[in-house]
């Protein structure tokens, strides 16, 4: 695909290089990462858009009423793995770029791209190339706005722009009773196991209610600001909708909150502590009187702005620490954080978001709303902290796309409309005056600096900061 892909940005007329993945191995080949460019003027502003062309795994016996891999048109709807997930958001872009030619209109601005094939497994090999291509002179040196299409709608009808993403930090709990599996009916009720140790460890992390019982988590998340309160209020989100859409309806119809703005909140700015997953347990079909040797439980918190994983690391595992000592067990405990990632926080009112905003609103006759996601995308905070410039999160799927699942789909009407949504975006992003963004990439003030006499009015960094 990312041949494919090469091949199609030369016939428009871009340039292209394929940057060797720099976790390459003797052993382990993995994909190029495709970097392309469309350059009309090296005065006028740049914009790099980011998008991964490979996908989940997928057979039709999985439960797909379509072959999975064929792209099959039905009912307004494009049914095949990666359709919405992020091959047809990724490959607008170059749709636009069709289409300016074809009516013999110039590009408003410069634009780059950044395709990679590795996002379903981690992008490795990406942050590294992301901070190689930001050094001066390099691919990404002189990029003044970064657009990224790899998340969806609040809901199937409104549009809307991501602000906020939760950082994330991922857990393996272990605990060791003995060398190998033992048989419960010979050696139960004589060893101390390893199963019941993991399971009374596990519910002291969380309550039923989801409030997190790790001392300490909620003393580093922001209070919440007027201003951002209102922004929920205005978000078009229906609760029973979201009961339908996430198959709870019909089981329990109970959710945690009962208000839009509470559940909304606590999905987006609020960390989360949820139970994944045993390893090591009997979980096939069937019995098994079996005592598990070694057991590994896996759990993870959604972080927020303002919380540092490695911080979050510490207060688990002295929580464990002091709940496994109230055990006294005998038995081995291990504790891991296998995963780490910063929460991403960006400014709704910068003008990347207003020309995205003022797109939409010419697509759909009204202006979109503003939200936060539950989930992590890494490589948004990666972007940013390696070149300062502001990232814009503009989902074009819906919200029952189906992502990762059976029958994957992108309606049509997302497909045609977001091809013109980012086409007016590029030519409102074209409009905005001042100099380059990318021209000035000054160093902060500290607040030390800040208290000189005279330094406030130099607090905003300089005159062509945007």
């Amino acid at each position: 695909m990312i041949d494919w892909t090469q091949g199609h940005i030369e016939r428009l007329g871009g340039r292209t290089q394929l940057v060797t993945n720099p976790l390459n191995s003797d052993t382990v080949k993995l994909p190029h990462i495709l970097l392309g460019e469309f350059l009309v003027d090296p005065k006028k502003k740049t914009v790099c858009v980011y998008g991964h062309l490979d996908v989940q795994p997928a057979e039709i016996d999985d439960g797909w009423e379509t072959e999975p891999f064929k792209l099959v048109e039905k009912d307004g709807k494009l049914y095949g793995r990666g359709s919405t997930d992020d091959k047809g958001p990724a490959l607008s872009w170059l749709w636009i770029i069709e289409a300016h030619q074809a009516l013999g209109e110039e590009l408003p601005m410069n634009i780059k791209i950044m395709y990679e094939g590795m996002e379903e497994f981690g992008s490795e090999g990406l942050f590294e190339t992301i901070r190689e291509e930001a050094k001066p002179g390099k691919f990404l040196d002189d990029v003044d706005f970064f657009c990224i299409s790899d998340n969806y709608w609040l809901g199937k009808t409104k549009p809307c722009l991501t602000y906020g993403l939760r950082g994330l930090a991922y857990f393996q709990l272990g605990v060791q009773g003995c060398e190998q599996d033992l048989h419960s009916g010979v050696l139960g009720g004589t060893v101390h196991e390893a199963m019941t140790d993991l399971v009374a460890l596990l519910g002291t992390l969380v309550d039923t209610n989801g409030k997190i019982l790790v001392e300490g988590v909620m003393d580093s998340v922001k209070p919440l600001t007027k201003e951002e309160e209102e922004l929920y209020e205005a978000i078009d989100f229906d609760l029973e909708s979201y009961k339908e859409e996430n198959k709870i309806k019909n089981v329990s119809n109970k959710l945690l909150f009962e208000s839009k703005k509470d559940l909304l909140m606590h999905r987006w700015r609020y960390p989360t502590l949820s139970l994944h997953g045993i390893e090591g347990a009997f979980s096939g079909k069937g019995a098994k009187t079996v005592i598990p040797a070694t057991v590994k439980g896996k759990f993870s918190l959604r972080l927020v702005p303002d919380q540092d994983p490695t911080e979050i690391k510490d207060l688990v595992t002295a929580h464990l620490e002091r709940e496994f000592k109230k055990l006294k067990s005998p038995n081995k405990l291990t504790i891991d954080m296998i995963h780490g990632a910063v929460a991403w926080l960006s400014d709704p009112k910068h003008p990347n978001y207003v020309a995205a905003a003022k797109a939409i609103e010419k697509v759909y006759g009204s202006g979109p709303d503003y939200t936060r996601e539950g989930g992590s995308i890494p490589i948004t905070s990666a972007i940013e902290d390696a070149t300062g410039m502001n990232v814009l999160l503009l989902p074009i799927g819906a919200c029952d796309d189906m992502a990762h699942s059976q029958n994957e789909k992108y309606n049509i009407s997302n497909l045609v409309n977001g091809i013109k949504v980012l086409g007016i975006y590029l030519h409102e992003l074209g409009k905005i005056e001042g100099p380059k963004p990318s021209s000035c990439k000054c160093i902060p003030l500290t607040e030390e600096e800040l208290m000189i006499p005279g330094a406030f009015m130099k607090g905003f960094r300089c005159k062509c900061e945007m």
